[in-house]
C-alpha cells in the first residue's frame, strides 16, 4: 500500500468515528440539569456534567448555570408552570421547604425504588441527610455539594500574641484578636460581612439554641421566629463593642475588600466562613503566610453541638418522561459514586457527602496533603454531635427572603443606624410577616 493509499484509508476511518460519534451524540437520551453555583464552582459543576457525558454513551446531561442559587430556584417555579422546567435541579439549602411543598418534585425516595437506583440512604452523613429530610426521616433530595462554616486564622499573626492554636471558646477568640490589634499586628482581629449564615444559623446550631419555634419550623407551618431572645442577640452586641473598639471591621465588596480578600492579604487576623473556601484561600493569600482552620469557637460552659450543612442538593421535577427519569437516574448513581463524591473535594473545598468516600479520602491521604489539611476539621464539626430536633437544620418557608432581612437590619446595627437589639427585633417581626404569609399560602398543607 502506498502513502497516499495509507492517508486516504486513515482519513476515511476517522471520518467514520466522526460520523459514529455524531450519531451516538444524537442518539443519547438528553435530560435538563439546572445548577445555581456560579464562577469557578459553577464551571466545576459544567465539568462533573462532562465527566459523565463522557462515562457513557446513552445518556447526555445538558447542563445550563442559572447564575446563583436564588435564580435557580425562581427559574425553575417559573419554568415548572409553561412545563419548560428541568429534570434535574441544584437547589440550595434555604429553598428546601419551599420545594417540598411546591407539588412540582418527585421525591428522592420514591425516585430510587422506581429506578432502582444503588444509592445508599444510611451511607450520607446524618449532618448532611437531616437537612434535607422529611420528619419521617426521608430524603425528599439527595445531597451533593456540601460545606459547614469553619474560623479561619492567620498564625503569624497568632504567634506574636503567643497563641498557636484557633481559639476554643468565643471569648479565646475576642481575647486573641485584641491582643493582636493592640500589638499592631494586624488592622483587624477580625473582619465580617452582613452574610447570616455563620453569625446566626451556625452559631445557633452549635449551641443548641432555636432561631424558630416549633424545632426550628420542621414540627409546622406556624413557626415564628426567636433569634431576638436568644444568646445570639447577645453574641451581636459583643461583635458590635469589638466594632466599636476597632478591633472588628466590616468588609464587603463595597468596602474594597471581602472577607476573604482582607484575610488573604493579612488585613484581618480571623474570619468565619465555609469550608468551600478553602481552595480558594490556598490560592490567593499572600506568599509565605502560614494560616489555619478550626471550629467556630463557642461561649465558654457550653456544650458544643454540630454545626450546619451548607450548599447544596439535587432535586428531581415532576412532569418528565420515563427515558428522561432513566437519564436522570443514571446520572444521581454517577454524581454520587464513591469516586465522584471523592472527586468533587479535589476540585473544590467541598466536603464529601458520603461516609464510605470520607473514609476512602482518609486512606488515602487526601488530608495529609499540605494544601488540604484543616478540612478534616469541617467533618469533625458536622458530625461533632448526632444532630438534635435543634441542631438538624432550619425549614422555614421562603428563607431566603427572611435572610435578607436579617442581613438588612444587621447592617443597620453595624453601621450605626439602630441599636443591634432594636434591629434585631425588627428582623423578627418582618421574618415573621414574611412567614404568615407563606403559611396563608399553603394553608390547610403539612410539611412531610
Amino acid at each position: 500500500m502506498t502513502r497516499k493509499s495509507v492517508v486516504l484509508a486513515a482519513i476515511s476511518a476517522f471520518g467514520v468515528m466522526v460520523g459514529m460519534n455524531a450519531a451516538n451524540a444524537q442518539n443519547r437520551i438528553k435530560f435538563d440539569y439546572w445548577y445555581g453555583l456560579t464562577g469557578q464552582l459553577g464551571e466545576v459543576m459544567a465539568l462533573h456534567c462532562k465527566r459523565f457525558n463522557e462515562s457513557q454513551t446513552k445518556y447526555e446531561a445538558v447542563c445550563t448555570g442559572q447564575g446563583g442559587y436564588d435564580k435557580a430556584e425562581q427559574n425553575t417555579i417559573a419554568a415548572f408552570r409553561s412545563k419548560q422546567h428541568p429534570t434535574i435541579v441544584q437547589i440550595y439549602d434555604a429553598g428546601t421547604v419551599n420545594f417540598m411543598l411546591s407539588g412540582a418534585t418527585y421525591n428522592a425516595v420514591q425516585f430510587v425504588k422506581d429506578f432502582n437506583m444503588k444509592v445508599k440512604w444510611d451511607d450520607f452523613f446524618p449532618g448532611i441527610s437531616n437537612y434535607y429530610a422529611t420528619s419521617k426521616g426521608e430524603m425528599w433530595s439527595f445531597p451533593y455539594n456540601s460545606s459547614t462554616a469553619l474560623l479561619y486564622f492567620n498564625k503569624d499573626h497568632f504567634a506574636k500574641v503567643g497563641k498557636t492554636e484557633a481559639p476554643k471558646t468565643i471569648e479565646e477568640w475576642f481575647e486573641t484578636a485584641r491582643a493582636i490589634k493592640r500589638g499592631g499586628h494586624a488592622e483587624a482581629g477580625f473582619c465580617f460581612d452582613f452574610d447570616t449564615w455563620m453569625p446566626l444559623e451556625q452559631f445557633s446550631a452549635i449551641h443548641n439554641l432555636p432561631i424558630a419555634s416549633k424545632n426550628n419550623g420542621y414540627d409546622g407551618l406556624d413557626a415564628e421566629l426567636v433569634f431576638n431572645k436568644t444568646k445570639f442577640a447577645d453574641y451581636m452586641k459583643d461583635w458590635k463593642k469589638l466594632l466599636d473598639e476597632g478591633v472588628a471591621r466590616i468588609q464587603t465588596a463595597q468596602t474594597g475588600k471581602t472577607i476573604l480578600q482582607a484575610f488573604a492579604d493579612g488585613t484581618c487576623s480571623t474570619v468565619l466562613t465555609s469550608v468551600a473556601n478553602h481552595g480558594v484561600m490556598h490560592s490567593t493569600v499572600k506568599p509565605g503566610t502560614n494560616w489555619g482552620v478550626g471550629m467556630l469557637p463557642i461561649y465558654a460552659g457550653t456544650e458544643r453541638k454540630n454545626s450546619l450543612v451548607g450548599g447544596a442538593s439535587l432535586w428531581v421535577m415532576a412532569g418528565k418522561s420515563k427515558e428522561e427519569y432513566e437519564a436522570a437516574a443514571a446520572f444521581l448513581d454517577f454524581a454520587l459514586s464513591t469516586a465522584e463524591v471523592k472527586w468533587m473535594p479535589t476540585v473544590t473545598g467541598y466536603i464529601p457527602v458520603t461516609q464510605s468516600a470520607f473514609r476512602a479520602m482518609q486512606d488515602e491521604g487526601f488530608y495529609a496533603q499540605a494544601d488540604k489539611a484543616g478540612r478534616e476539621i469541617a467533618m469533625q464539626s458536622l458530625t461533632f454531635t448526632p444532630p438534635t430536633a435543634i441542631s438538624r437544620g432550619i425549614r422555614l418557608g421562603n428563607f431566603t427572603q427572611i435572610r435578607a432581612e436579617i442581613r438588612s437590619e444587621l447592617e443597620a446595627a453595624f453601621t450605626g443606624k439602630k441599636d443591634v437589639q432594636a434591629a434585631l427585633d425588627e428582623a423578627v417581626n418582618r421574618g415573621n410577616g414574611i412567614l404568615r404569609r407563606f403559611e396563608q399560602t399553603f394553608r390547610g398543607k403539612q410539611l412531610p
